[in-house]
């Protein structure tokens, strides 16, 4: 049986896999449900959420060569303007917001550099990286004629 793209019906979970879970589908068709399909916040172990046998309602995202592409997080009606979990994150913890921070702020603001002036101060640092390496690895290489320790 062909699924429409988009619409909703009831499966039974089947086999559950650290990438997601296999989901049969009326008149005997399977669908995967991707780990990142199962909800809305992070999922470490689709065992966590999904048991073998559960009935679950699921959303069909997508449908090529015979596969079958599932959602359950997608298939679960929410008040227009309710945005997933994933914008609704608490803040960090520890360090601070940083973003709120004005680090200019302190009295020494530093000019700004045009692209002439950082090309320059790049060559130079490049050229002075080169002949430090040269220095350094040309005892190294070897061969005939080379200093011996």
């Amino acid at each position: 049986m062909s699924f429409e793209v988009g619409s909703k019906v009831q499966g039974k979970v089947t086999g559950i896999t650290n990438f997601g879970a296999f989901v049969e589908l009326p008149e005997g068709s399977t669908g995967l449900v991707h780990i990142s399909e199962v909800a809305d916040s992070y999922v470490k172990d689709v065992n966590d959420h999904l048991k073998i046998g559960d009935q679950i309602e699921v959303k069909v995202i997508s449908e090529k060569d015979g596969k079958i592409a599932l959602s359950i997080k997608k298939a679960i009606d929410r008040p227009e303007g309710q945005t997933s979990s994933y914008s609704q994150r608490p803040p960090r913890q520890g360090k601070g917001d940083s973003r709120s921070k004005d680090f200019r702020s302190k009295g020494h603001v530093k000019p700004k550099e045009n692209f002439e002036d950082k090309m320059a101060k790049f060559l130079k640092i490049s050229e002075e990286n080169l002949s430090t390496l040269k220095r350094n690895t040309g005892a190294k290489q070897g061969g005939r004629g080379g200093r011996r320790g």
